[in-house]
């Protein structure tokens, strides 16, 4: 498996998805049934290729990633072989990332001395593997918006 399975509730809601995965293979409903009950390690493998293939799309579409944490925010931007990284850290130890009051303390001190914001970037050698383990971490799939906002703010 190159990724990890999806949960129940990720195959619930996948569910006609997968019904036409298995369709694509000449499985139907009362064949799957029996495959899972006679023989399961089929089955475990028909949903790991199945998580793969859901995940393979999702990170291929992927452009933006965001991770916050009480005293920073992670904003990545993915092109096809490189990442851009914005981070931002509050120097200010009563500030929470993570409240409506610390976004809003963000949006009035983005450019005073009390946040440290620094860039990198990334050659890419596998750009859906190193989207995948940021999600692992906490990282959440983004429209991009907070990245564009914060890079014209300071004029990156």
């Amino acid at each position: 498996m190159k990724y990890t399975r999806l949960t129940k509730e990720q195959f619930e809601e996948l569910h006609q998805e997968f019904a036409n995965f298995l369709a694509a293979q000449n499985i139907d409903k009362n064949e799957w049934e029996q495959i899972k009950a006679e023989k399961p390690q089929v089955a475990e493998q028909e949903l790991d290729v199945f998580s793969d293939l859901i995940w393979e799309g999702a990170l291929n579409k992927t452009q933006y990633l965001e991770h916050f944490s009480e005293r920073h925010i992670f904003l990545f931007h993915f092109q096809q072989q490189t990442a851009y990284s914005i981070i931002i850290k509050s120097n200010e130890p009563s500030v929470n990332f993570l409240t409506q009051e610390g976004l809003v303390w963000l949006s009035d001190n983005i450019t005073s001395d009390k946040l440290e914001i620094t860039q990198g970037k990334k050659v890419l050698q596998n750009k859906n593997q190193d989207v995948f383990n940021l999600i692992q971490q906490g990282a959440l799939i983004s429209d991009g918006g907070i990245y564009q906002q914060v890079k014209s703010l300071l004029g990156l």
